[in-house]
Order: C-alpha cells, then sequence, then structure tokens
C-alpha cells in the first residue's frame, strides 16, 4: 500500500496536526523539510493548472501556511516566474520566519498589506494567510483584502485550505478566499468536502508530500470519501420476487407527483416490484403515466395494513402530509417493524413524535428536517454538519443522511461517509423523493442500510451530474435524473 491510498480517508483539523507531529518526532523529518515538500506541491499544481503563467501574487498570513507562501515564491522566481509577496505582517514560529528570511534573502521583497496597498498584477493568486490555523471568521481588515483578490477576476490557488473556511466542519463564518483550486498537504481535512466549503474550495487536490506508508499506521481516519460503486450483475435466473417488493406511502391531495417519483426511482433503481399507497384521486394519472407502478387507493390504516404484508421495505413521506390521514398512515407503517425509508413529512412526524428504530432504518433529512429532529435550528446544523449526522444516527438508532452539498451518511457506531459528487442544478423540487427511492430499492434488492445509504446517496449525485453534463445544471429537474440513474447502474456513463 501506498500514501496515495488513503486519498479517500478523511481527518480532522486535530488529526492532521497529529500526523504532522508524527512525521517530525517519529519519522525524523523536519518541520522545515515538510514547508518545503509543501511549496514545492504548491508550484507543480499551480503550473499544471495554469502553465502560462508568469506573474503570481502571493499573500501570506504569519504562520506556517504563510511560510509555505514564502518558499513558493522563492522555488517560483528560482524557475523564472514573477512573484511578488504581500503579507500581514511578522511572521511567527521559527519555521515561517525562516522561510521568511530565506525569500527576502533571495532579493525577495515583500509588501505589508494596508487597505490603501494596490494588490499585484499577476496571472495566478495564491492564498497562504491562515490555512487550518484559522476556524473563525477572517478580521475586517484581512476581509478587505480577501474581497480585493476576487474583485481582481483572477484564478486563485489556496494553500491547504481557503483561508476563512473551517476545514473541521465545512462552516464558512464571514468572508472566505473562494478559491479555484486548493491544494491540501499530508491528508484530506473532512470539512472541505461539506456543507458551504465546496463553494470556495474549487477544484480540490491532496498531496501526501512524500510520506512514508508508516506515517498512517496506528491512525484512525474521522470519516471516509465515497467512492463510485454499483450492484453486482444478476444472475441469469432471476426473476422479480428475488429484487424485492417497495411500498411507497404517501401523496396527499395535490402531491401526486412526490409519490410519482419515490416510485418510479424504486424501479429504475432495480425494485422487482413496486406498489404505491395513496389518495384514490391519483390513481388515474398513475395509471396513465407509469402503469408499472401498483396505484392503489388507501383511505386509513386498514388498508395500509393489507399492503404492507406483500411489502419487504417502506418509503415513508414523500407528499405524505401531517394531517389526520398522513400521521394515520405513519404510525401504521412504523408499527409494521419493516425497513424503511422515512424523508419529507414522514421526518417531520418522527420530529413530533420521536421514537427509536431497530429494523434497518434510513433517515434522509435535509438541513430544516434535521434541525426539527434534533430540536435545533438550521444554523446549528450548518455550524457542524459531522457532529449533526452522528447525532441523529445516534438517537433514532438508524443510518441518517444529512443531504446537502457534501451529502454526509452515519450510522449509529458514528461511521461517517461524504459524497464529494453532485451539483447545484440539484436544488431543485422532487430530488429527495428520487433518493427515498433509491434507496428503498435497494434495501429490498438486499442492501444492507449503510450500503444501501451510500450506494443511493453516490447513485444520485452521479447521475445529476451525468444529467448536468448532457444538458446543462440550470433547468435540470429531478425525473432528468432517472435515466442517468439507469445507465450508472448498469455500469454505463454515457
Amino acid at each position: 500500500m501506498t500514501a496515495s491510498a488513503h486519498r479517500h480517508e478523511l481527518y480532522t483539523v486535530e488529526q492532521v496536526r497529529a500526523l504532522d507531529r508524527h512525521a517530525i518526532d517519529t519519522l525524523g523529518i523536519p518541520a522545515y523539510e515538510l514547508m518545503q515538500r509543501a511549496a514545492a506541491a504548491a508550484l507543480v499544481c499551480l503550473r499544471q493548472h495554469w502553465p502560462h503563467a508568469r506573474r503570481i501574487a502571493v499573500y501570506c498570513g504569519p504562520g506556517n501556511n504563510g511560510g509555505d507562501g514564502f518558499l513558493l515564491a522563492m522555488l517560483a522566481r528560482e524557475a523564472g516566474l514573477q512573484a511578488e509577496v504581500v503579507a500581514l505582517g511578522e511572521s511567527r514560529g521559527d519555521d515561517a520566519a525562516r522561510a521568511r528570511r530565506e525569500f527576502e534573502q533571495a532579493s525577495g521583497v515583500v509588501q505589508r498589506w494596508h487597505e490603501a496597498l494596490p494588490l499585484p498584477e499577476a496571472d495566478v493568486q495564491v492564498d497562504a494567510l491562515f490555512g487550518t490555523g484559522l476556524q473563525r471568521a477572517l478580521s475586517p481588515e484581512v476581509a478587505v483584502l480577501a474581497q480585493r483578490m476576487h474583485a481582481a477576476k483572477t484564478p486563485l490557488l489556496a494553500l491547504d485550505v481557503p483561508s476563512g473556511v473551517n476545514a473541521d466542519t465545512g462552516a464558512v463564518p464571514g468572508e472566505a478566499i473562494r478559491a479555484d483550486v486548493t491544494i491540501a498537504f499530508i491528508a484530506a481535512k473532512r470539512g472541505l468536502y461539506t456543507g458551504f466549503a465546496p463553494g470556495y474550495v474549487g477544484q480540490l487536490h491532496w498531496d501526501s508530500l512524500g510520506l512514508p506508508e508508516t506515517l498512517w499506521q496506528g491512525f484512525q481516519p474521522d470519516a471516509e470519501l465515497m467512492q463510485s460503486a454499483t450492484l453486482p450483475p444478476r444472475p441469469r435466473q432471476a426473476h422479480k420476487g428475488d429484487n424485492g417488493h417497495v411500498l411507497a406511502i404517501g401523496g396527499e391531495h395535490g402531491t401526486a407527483g412526490a409519490i410519482r417519483l419515490c416510485g418510479e426511482a424504486a424501479l429504475r433503481a432495480g425494485a422487482g416490484l413496486v406498489s404505491i399507497a395513496t389518495r384514490g384521486e391519483h390513481l388515474p394519472a398513475l395509471n396513465a403515466a407509469r402503469p408499472e407502478l401498483m396505484a392503489h387507493e388507501v383511505h386509513g390504516p386498514q388498508a395500509l395494513e393489507e399492503l404492507q404484508q406483500r411489502a419487504t421495505v417502506l418509503a415513508i413521506g414523500p407528499g405524505l402530509g401531517q394531517g389526520a390521514w398522513g400521521h394515520a398512515l405513519w404510525t401504521t407503517a412504523l408499527d409494521a417493524g419493516k425497513p424503511m425509508v422515512l424523508d419529507a413529512d414522514g421526518l417531520n412526524l418522527l420530529a413530533r413524535e420521536p421514537r427509536p428504530f431497530t429494523n434497518g432504518t434510513v433517515l434522509t433529512p435535509h438541513p430544516g428536517e434535521a434541525a426539527r429532529l434534533l430540536g435545533c435550528d438550521t444554523a446549528a446544523i450548518a455550524m457542524d454538519r459531522f457532529a449533526a449526522v452522528r447525532e441523529l444516527a445516534r438517537r433514532y438508532g438508524a443510518v441518517a443522511v444529512l443531504k446537502g452539498a457534501g451529502s454526509l451518511v452515519a450510522d449509529p457506531t458514528g461511521r461517517v461517509a461524504v459524497c464529494p459528487w453532485g451539483n447545484p442544478g440539484m436544488a431543485s423540487g422532487g430530488m429527495g423523493d428520487l433518493l427515498t427511492g433509491i434507496v428503498a430499492a435497494l434495501l429490498a434488492q438486499g442492501c444492507a442500510p449503510w450500503e444501501a445509504a451510500c450506494l443511493g446517496v453516490g447513485l444520485h449525485a452521479r447521475a445529476g451530474d451525468l444529467a448536468a453534463r448532457q444538458h446543462g445544471e440550470r433547468g435540470l429537474i429531478a425525473s432528468d435524473l432517472l435515466e442517468p440513474l439507469r445507465l450508472l447502474l448498469n455500469g454505463r456513463e454515457s
């Protein structure tokens, strides 16, 4: 195994600092050498992305991230580039001060930042202000600098972490650097993949700085990055009964679309049979548009109980509502004790009447639903999505999916996986209904809840990316994902 085998492992900031100390104290690699390696890796990254750049402006903070910047500027000058440095103030710490001193001894000039200072003209700007060393909002003075850097309309490379982004949680508490490319050193920081962070990170690269495999021995990552996967081929003798029976429950008056999307996604994700329990008024439209869905009028619990007996998995919530009809069906479904996926009003009802699960349940809340389930507000969810998804899974005894940019999946033991796919075009109505159906279909085909949630989230996001590549992000609608989903499930991406 090589260091590159760890690229799917995600670490907290404190864990990365521990790895850094381990490299220095146990492996005997001087801290300054690590700084030199980081600068060299950053220059390679810069030249790969902007091969025609001849002028770079490097913005250095007082700590080791700034030290990386000084050494990068020195290496760039040695390579024939023009490199100008703007610093926030004096460098702190022996290694950062040494890097600055060596840059200046090599005839480099350091300008101190103040609001009247014109920024250097450059083809590429480099953010070496704070890295992981800052987990609060940028100060007003530095926020002005960040705004000026953005106003220059010049590509931005961030070293390790875009300054102002919390590398632990993905939160962005104020102004922050919006990078086009970020190069992360030693280990991948978990927060860069979720929440607000993906909007600031740009393309994310990881460089192990040539550290040996032994560095990671004994270190357990905090989370993992999902890898593309699908289901194995079916045996030739397979029949529909082998692939499970999903019963999708929902569709209050006026919400036939939600339950149809859920049911059709379950079909496209490979469930052998899909039934719909809904209001009678929706049956003609469902039967006409998608006759493969077995739609049933359900007035109340007794009719639902009969349908549940034939189902292997329940999908509860799309268009369900929180009135008497929806509540009665919700209670009946939860009392059935079958594997299930809960979404939308299925989650809102759970927030009103909490109960733990022991029967292979997957919860799929967006941040607003997660806040209701945890009795907090959405700001608290955004401040630490990892803590939120872990608490959801622990409190309800279920696998929890916290949707959003960089969706998270957690199980009750604290295991977390992060989805690296998806795009802003997926921020449209009905996408969650699709995910509910997909995960339910995977459960019906024999996947364990953790596997179904991770695979379902990944397929859903990758289908969204494939649809966006074909037709663009803006105007993407939920049903656009159904054909790409089918392609991905069959091992094809085009």
